[in-house]
């Protein structure tokens, strides 16, 4: 019978040991790289789920509309839409928002007269604004008039003409007003539509 000499097993305990703390390396380079991706995929779905949220709630609610008649009293020059903020939105700043207007003139791509781009402008208007913030609206207080002048972008309104309007905010949520002009306009300087 051999017997082994102590030399060969404390070679085959340190090569043992080698190979265990290799492993052990191994793994907690596994485990730093998987931690990593994973508070990457975190903020990543966190910021993604924060953009899907503010494109639903994000939106524009209409007060009131109203149109100015002409003095021939036949067409409307101006209409001014009052907007507030929808529950739940954060704040939005009008100057970036742009306005689809779908009307018997054609259909206009419109934004801000900040912007000046697009087929024409709408200018906006305090009407409601505790801190002067117009024209964002950063408080379920506020509201702000937003004016289309139709001789800027399209032709005047006739009696009994339909319109409709989507404003989109930065954040892409959508608004959709639908409105349309009374049928008789004869002696009046304003309506509601």
């Amino acid at each position: 019978m051999v017997r082994e000499t102590t030399t060969d097993r404390g070679q085959v305990g340190i090569g043992t040991l080698i190979v265990f703390i290799a492993m052990v390396l191994v793994a907690a380079i596994a485990a730093g790289v998987l931690i990593n991706t994973a508070g990457f995929l975190q903020a990543k779905s966190q910021q993604t789920g924060q953009q899907s949220s503010a494109q639903v709630s994000d939106r524009l609610q209409e007060v009131t509309t109203t149109g100015l008649v002409n003095s021939a009293g036949d067409s409307i020059t101006d209409v001014n839409m009052t907007v507030k903020t929808a529950p739940g939105a954060n704040e939005i700043d009008l100057t970036n928002a742009t306005v689809t207007w779908i009307g018997p003139g054609g259909t206009f791509r419109l934004t801000s007269d900040k912007v000046s781009a697009g087929d024409g402008n709408f200018n906006v208007t305090a009407f409601k604004d505790a801190d002067n913030s117009i024209p964002v609206l950063n408080s379920p207080d506020d509201r702000a008039t937003m004016n289309f002048n139709m001789t800027d972008f399209s032709s005047d309104l006739p009696a009994g003409s339909e319109v409709k309007i989507v404003i989109t905010t930065m954040s892409g949520a959508s608004t959709q007003v639908r409105f349309t002009v009374p049928e008789s306009l004869n002696g009046k300087t304003s309506v509601s539509l």
